[in-house]
């Protein structure tokens, strides 16, 4: 809370409207001498006080592109910690699903990379692991043997089936507190921020 105390001193003329029975217009001059306190307070956004930092941010920019790395940052942790339970890593998860979609065909490295979520530096030693585990098979095509396609197996589709019901509840848990009027408004002003519009 912060207190600002302004004075109005002086000499001032006013005019004064015409007493009932009157034409004229009255004018006086008057002297005045007051004191305003005003009380008021600085707004310290919620971030701040989570981050508990006392100088304000930059800019609303500056503060929104934080507050946007926090919540995606609190919202991933929950991903993980199911995802974790699993033996897998959100990008590991997002590969399968890629496959599952894609069917027998599957899809070669560059493709998979294309359709990743988020930009990943190495996305062969994702399906490696994946080969490893079990969950997806490597083969080259006979027509061209310098293409390798990647496909799901047995294990990684059952793996995704038991993911499937607790991943898809995930995001209406996470955004309880909002309407789907403000979900709406909140994809759009994303796709707007990432230039995508």
């Amino acid at each position: 809370m912060a207190r600002a105390i302004l004075q109005a001193n002086g000499i001032y003329d006013v005019k004064v409207e015409p007493i009932a029975g009157t034409l004229a217009w009255t004018f006086a001059r008057i002297h005045v001498a007051t004191t305003f306190v005003l009380t008021y307070t600085t707004r310290v956004s919620k971030l701040q006080q989570q981050l508990k930092q006392a100088r304000p941010f930059a800019s609303l920019a500056v503060e929104t592109f934080l507050n946007l790395q926090r919540t995606a940052e609190r919202l991933g942790a929950e991903e993980q910690t199911l995802l974790r339970s699993a033996g897998l890593s959100s990008p590991q998860y997002n590969v399968l699903r890629i496959l599952r979609g894609a069917g027998t065909e599957g899809h070669p490295c560059q493709e998979i990379g294309a359709r990743m979520l988020t930009r990943v530096p190495d996305v062969t030693r994702l399906v490696d692991r994946l080969v490893e585990a079990g969950y997806a098979e490597r083969s080259r095509q006979d027509h061209d043997r310098r293409v390798v396609r990647v496909r799901i197996l047995k294990a990684g589709l059952t793996l995704l089936e038991k993911l499937d019901a607790p991943v898809d509840a995930l995001p209406t848990r996470l955004f309880a507190a909002l309407s789907q009027s403000e979900l709406q408004k909140l994809n759009l002003l994303l796709v707007k921020a990432r230039g995508d519009a």
